[in-house]
């Protein structure tokens, strides 16, 4: 599939009344887990377009430029609203949140096996095992609180226990920084790096603003700490991208990133209805993938062609979860940040930044939120919630009677 081969239609055939703005929900409760984290994702892929469509206007001297992204960047809220009312109303902000996480890990899987950089891949790695002890504390909240097990939520495609405890991701803003991809990056890495950094985006901002309407005080506290994380995730992945991109090539690059979203969607979509929202989604971000090669041209006299040589797209991105990967990954457990690399906490001396940051943020461990969520479930049922198909790869992190936050930041107590 070559987008650039595709007759597109006009911008303005792209706008939909405010009737069309209101897709059919999904049924939570037979819907396919992937369904409804493609959704997450496409919904998190539309708001990173309009996010940078606001930015690049903000940045732009040329009223008629600025038009021209304006109508783009309309017809990509209209687009968001119709993905994001597939939601329904009955799914709470908590189950609609284990939904996120499983994006978190099945995504960052799926990315991580197919990535050739390997600074890409290393981020992957190291950021999926924090999203995966996500994943295990809000399962043991929702079971906690509300007695729903999550993985009935994701079809037990994944298993549910500790990551990377939550304690230890908290790191100094340096370490976050990694080194960026060069223009010569072949197109997947180019891929990897906008859809990943779009989809933390998205899960940063869902849980900055919903959190907050979270009806148990531990809930809002363990919102707002892991928030805080994806925070450090978005500044990791988004420092991966190239920075020497013009903002019309940035446009360039944010439209067939979508173009290549959708169609990957539509081809491993299972159910019919959504599948044809994909479609009809994907046929308008060829008119704007066409439309923003145009400007490129016009006002860069750059072509397409340099960004993106031969233009096909690569092989459809297919989420799926992989739990022998993520036991391997599992493995290194106990590395850190430290600035371009990763190292193992360990071996960092006490006024490490990564320490010194430890003891400012989690200054009162007994306190810290996702600790305090594990531990009242513990203290409630014996031993904390968990779905293993096996015991834990890791053996510090195989007692269910207690929560380990010792490893990974051992130098910071």
């Amino acid at each position: 599939m070559n987008p650039f081969e595709l007759k597109a239609k006009p911008l303005d055939k792209c706008l939909v009344s405010l009737k069309a703005l209101a897709s059919k929900p999904y049924n939570k409760n037979t819907a396919d887990p992937y369904t409804k984290i493609r959704i997450i994702l496409m919904n998190g892929t539309e708001y990173e377009s309009v996010w940078m469509g606001h930015q690049f206007s903000r940045h732009c001297m040329n009223n008629e430029l600025r038009r021209e992204i304006a109508l783009i960047r309309r017809i990509e809220q209209q687009q968001q609203k119709r993905i994001a009312s597939l939601k329904p109303k009955n799914e709470s902000i908590l189950e609609h949140t284990i939904g996120y996480e499983m994006l978190a890990v099945d995504l960052t899987v799926s990315l991580a096996k197919r990535v050739r950089d390997e600074t890409v891949k290393k981020a992957l790695d190291f950021a999926l095992l924090e999203d995966f002890d996500h994943l295990y504390r809000y399962s043991d909240l929702l079971e906690g609180e509300r007695g729903i097990k999550a993985e009935k939520l994701i079809g037990k495609y994944d298993e549910i226990m500790p990551g990377r405890p939550t304690i230890a991701e908290h790191r100094y803003p340096f370490d976050d920084i990694k080194p960026f991809i060069k223009p010569d990056a072949d197109l997947f890495t180019k891929l990897c790096t906008n859809i990943i950094t779009a989809a933390e985006q998205q899960t940063m901002n869902y849980y900055m603003n919903l959190g907050a309407f979270y009806d148990s005080d531990a809930g809002r506290k363990l919102y707002s700490e892991i928030a805080m994380i994806e925070e450090q995730h978005v500044s990791q992945y988004g420092s991966l991208k190239d920075p020497s991109l013009s903002w019309l090539e940035c446009c360039v690059m944010h439209e067939y990133t979508e173009c290549y979203l959708y169609w990957s969607s539509y081809e491993t979509e299972s159910d019919e209805e959504v599948k044809a929202l994909w479609e009809e989604l994907f046929e308008q971000e060829v008119a704007h993938l066409h439309k923003a090669c145009e400007l490129l041209e016009k006002y860069e006299k750059k072509s397409a062609a340099e960004l993106i040589p031969g233009g096909a797209f690569p092989k459809a991105l297919k989420l799926e979860a992989d739990k022998e990967y993520v036991r391997k990954v599992l493995e290194s457990v106990r590395l850190t940040a430290d600035r371009d690399d990763y190292v193992s906490a360990d071996k960092l001396t006490e006024d490490s930044d990564f320490a010194k940051y430890q003891r400012v943020v989690t200054d009162d461990k007994a306190n810290v939120p996702s600790h305090r969520v594990i531990k009242a479930y513990i203290a409630k049922n014996g031993r904390d919630y968990r779905y293993e198909d096996e015991p834990h790869p890791v053996e510090e992190l195989r007692d269910r009677s207690k929560d380990n936050t010792s490893i990974g930041r051992v130098q910071a107590d």
